[in-house]
């Protein structure tokens, strides 16, 4: 799995730098752009007051203090969201920033009337953005009493009840994407944790395997080689059976170390499996992969070798094919040979532009007659399928009733 993972990583990176990171301060000046965008369209509400301003119908004193309000209260609404996606001010700052907001759209409301409650939609925003949750969780319906004083005073009730619901839910739900977004940044720094501790643990059970494996050999070894150097001068036959003793322990020592070092990098099915489903999402591919397979009674040489067929065939399906979907089964079949456990993995790509198979299935062929075996890989009308068959236990005797 190690293996896809390294060959999908830069598609992988290139994706993330295109993705918004939600939490995290932009990095360049495409991000910032792009988050932009996302907090552009709840500007909607400022269509009333800018449509008041030029009306002509306040005096020019008047209209001048509106656009000087305007345009600090639009200023102070984008820096205290902007700095809450990414390095949010400090509690003091942003205590003063947000009284300064909240009274400032209040005195607009207030001084040029119901065109201008719109206001209130972006107060409450920032009062589920900006402040603490227990912060939020009262001053967002005090914003809506806010607003709806305003209305009374502007004497247009009926503006302010069609933005009573608005202002009141808005608020809340940006407290609920507060939540969700710090969720996702621990979810992120938690696996993060758990990848790490995993490979600690690996370590660590391959330095107890290994100290268990050679821990005995080793020690035996040293023990007949002082026997060896004593014997020597006057027992040279037993110091040569010593000496051979020796040669077989270390032969058996290097065997065991061999067959550990085998395992560990024994491919299994269980994980390419869940590796091939994080593969063919990242690559933007509908995937159809089956969560845990029954390996009861496999041979490890078996699994290894549909593992190996899967890896490969998924890096063919992501590389190559250019498919949109791919569908992955594993099935427990009867044939005339015996059980076989059976691998299919297709897609509705092209199969790749080469005209006959590639070094990949060819070595595949050979790694999975090397176990028993077999492998199929050809078009289909809807693309490409590639089945592998590999015994799934040990035939039984003809005549045995199976």
């Amino acid at each position: 799995m190690s293996a896809m993972t390294d060959d999908l990583r830069p598609d992988d990176e290139a994706r993330a730098e295109r993705l918004i990171r939600i939490g995290r301060p932009p990095r360049n000046r495409g991000e910032a752009i792009r988050k932009l965008v996302w907090v552009l369209p709840w500007l909607v509400f400022l269509a009333s007051p800018v449509r008041d301003l030029n009306s002509g119908d306040h005096t020019t004193a008047a209209t001048a203090a509106g656009w000087t309000g305007l345009v600090a209260f639009v200023a102070l609404y984008l820096t205290l969201v902007f700095r809450t996606m990414g390095r949010p001010f400090r509690g003091g700052i942003i205590t003063v920033l947000a009284a300064t907001f909240w009274a400032l759209g209040l005195a607009l409301a207030f001084g040029f009337g119901s065109e201008w409650l719109g206001l209130f939609v972006y107060v409450s925003v920032t009062c589920g953005v900006a402040f603490p949750l227990r912060t939020a969780y009262w001053t967002i319906p005090l914003t809506t009493a806010a607003m709806m004083l305003a209305g009374w005073h502007a004497h247009n009730l009926d503006e302010a009840w069609g933005l009573f619901l608005v202002v009141l839910l808005v608020g809340y739900s940006m407290t609920g994407i507060r939540q969700l977004v710090a969720t996702t940044v621990e979810l992120r720094k938690a696996r993060a944790t758990v990848a790490q501790l995993a490979a600690n643990e690996e370590r660590l059970r391959l330095a107890r395997d290994l100290h268990d494996l050679l821990g005995h050999s080793l020690s035996l070894i040293t023990l007949k080689s002082e026997l060896a150097g004593r014997m020597l001068p006057d027992h040279p036959d037993k110091a040569a059976q010593q000496v051979a003793d020796i040669e077989q322990v270390s032969r058996q020592a290097l065997v065991d170390v061999r067959e550990a070092v085998t395992g560990y990098r024994r491919p299994r099915l269980s994980e390419e499996l869940a590796g091939a489903q994080v593969a063919l999402t990242a690559a933007s591919v509908t995937a159809d992969v089956p969560a845990e397979p029954d390996l009861r009674d496999i041979p490890e040489e078996s699994e290894s070798a549909l593992a190996w067929a899967l890896r490969e065939a998924v890096t063919n399906v992501v590389r190559h094919s250019g498919a949109t979907r791919c569908t992955v089964e594993v099935l427990h079949r009867q044939t005339l040979d015996g059980p076989v456990l059976e691998l299919s993995v297709e897609d509705n790509g092209s199969g790749g532009s080469g005209k006959g198979p590639g070094n990949g299935l060819t070595g595949l062929t050979e790694r999975l007659e090397k176990a028993g075996g077999t492998l199929e890989a050809d078009r289909t009308k809807q693309g490409f399928r590639l089945v592998a068959r590999v015994p799934a236990g040990t035939p039984a005797p003809v005549g045995s009733g199976a």
